[in-house]
């Protein structure tokens, strides 16, 4: 089985220009893609896994990934699924944002040797001189076309301004662009991408004449990845800092039963053969499942020893049976700041102590454990995350727990 076949069976390809094309190109290691990524954070989360993972693969075949980072576009609004125009960014913060990027995505892409790249749009994008943009570029698209993307009809609805009605000639021009200067032949993204994605196929192809037609091959992602990202309630981030690894684990330990074999499929690198016979898997087999995909997912994302450390944590306290009759603390969104709960807090909320300074003597004197781990912080705080689904398992001393949850 051939990579491309992989990537069909495994759920990823909903829709390509040239088939045929496609698979000979990647699965003969000859494809030089790229993907974009929004610097709108300085970290990664969970919507982005489903690229990344896709990278890690090709590039195992042998085929070179570009990471294409949105400096220049991020500049501009984006109407791709939205209702409202997003902030415009300062240099600066793009190019941190793209520093933190590089490092998460080094987990997953070998940048060693110019096996892969990571470029910045803003590079070619900001010295465009408008009249050339207008001869050269402009030329070749029709605004009636053009209206009938369905990222534009979304805005159109609102009001569209001409600076984000720019934004399909831009990521259209970013492929022409990476075609020219690191010879990209293959353009990956998902749905919502697809008109703009088609409009950089076009752009080159009559730019290029049919010479260059054969290379010049968009393939689309299906949506799944789109949704992980947009099904939660807050991110879930790749940066430890934002979210620790066993938030990580628990995130992908309480996926719903009916997405879990899908996850396993399309994100783990577990054998085909063997995410086949998990297809008949139901009742507790699903909750061995979800081990599996949160084990696999963490030790991708943070190594092998914090995988083994958040699962062992989550075990040992669900393995005693004490879980499904311990006593729960329904905290609502009041209870939440910016999304967050501090420790002091949590711990009067959830009725194991007092007050605060009742709360903060306990953490002082070591007898504080939430997940397993003890919280030696006063300060330390817990995103609504963490909260949700089957929640955290609150501690005090040897024998008063609480299950915390949000509602």
């Amino acid at each position: 089985m051939g990579i491309y076949e992989e990537l069909k069976a495994r759920g990823l390809i909903a829709q390509v220009t040239d088939e045929e094309e496609i698979r000979e190109l990647i699965n003969n290691g000859k494809a030089t893609f790229y993907i974009g990524f929004d610097p709108t954070a300085d970290s990664l989360h969970v919507g982005h896994f489903m690229a990344l993972c896709l990278m890690k693969r090709l590039q195992e075949a042998g085929n070179k990934p570009i990471a294409l980072i949105g400096g220049g576009t991020a500049m501009i609004g984006d109407p791709s699924g939205r209702t409202d125009m997003r902030q415009m960014m300062t240099e600066e913060t793009i190019q941190h944002n793209c520093d933190c990027f590089k490092k998460q995505m080094s987990r997953f892409i070998d940048f060693s040797e110019g096996k892969a790249l990571m470029v910045n749009n803003a590079d070619w994008l900001k010295d465009l001189n408008y009249i050339e943009v207008l001869r050269e570029v402009g030329a070749h698209f029709s605004v009636n076309r053009m209206l009938t993307a369905e990222c534009y009809k979304q805005r159109m609805e609102k009001g569209l301004s001409f600076l984000e009605f720019n934004y399909m000639i831009m990521q259209s021009y970013d492929f022409y662009a990476l075609f020219q200067k690191y010879g990209c032949n293959l353009q990956f993204g998902g749905d919502d991408q697809w008109s703009n994605m088609l409009g950089g196929t076009e752009l080159i192809r009559r730019k290029l004449g049919k010479n260059a037609s054969a290379m010049t091959i968009t393939l689309l992602l299906n949506s799944e990845g789109k949704k992980m990202g947009k099904t939660q309630k807050g991110a879930v981030w790749l940066d430890p800092n934002k979210t620790t690894p066993f938030e990580f684990y628990q995130y992908w330990r309480n996926v719903a039963d009916a997405d879990v074999l899908r996850c396993i499929r399309m994100l783990t690198f577990l054998p085909l053969e063997e995410i086949d016979r998990m297809d008949s898997w139901e009742g507790a087999q699903l909750n061995q499942a979800k081990e599996i995909l949160a084990f696999e997912l963490t030790k991708m994302v943070h190594g092998e020893e914090e995988a083994r450390r958040s699962m062992d944590a989550a075990k040992a306290l669900f393995s005693q049976g004490a879980a499904a009759d311990m006593p729960t603390a329904e905290l609502t969104e009041e209870d939440l700041s910016e999304g967050r709960i501090d420790i002091l807090t949590m711990l009067v909320k959830s009725g194991l102590v007092s007050s605060k300074s009742d709360a903060r003597r306990a953490v002082i004197q070591g007898g504080v454990v939430v997940d397993g781990e003890k919280v030696a912080d006063i300060y330390a705080s817990f995103t609504k995350e963490a909260l949700l689904g089957e929640g955290i398992v609150l501690k005090k001393g040897k024998k008063n727990f609480r299950k915390v949850v949000v509602k």
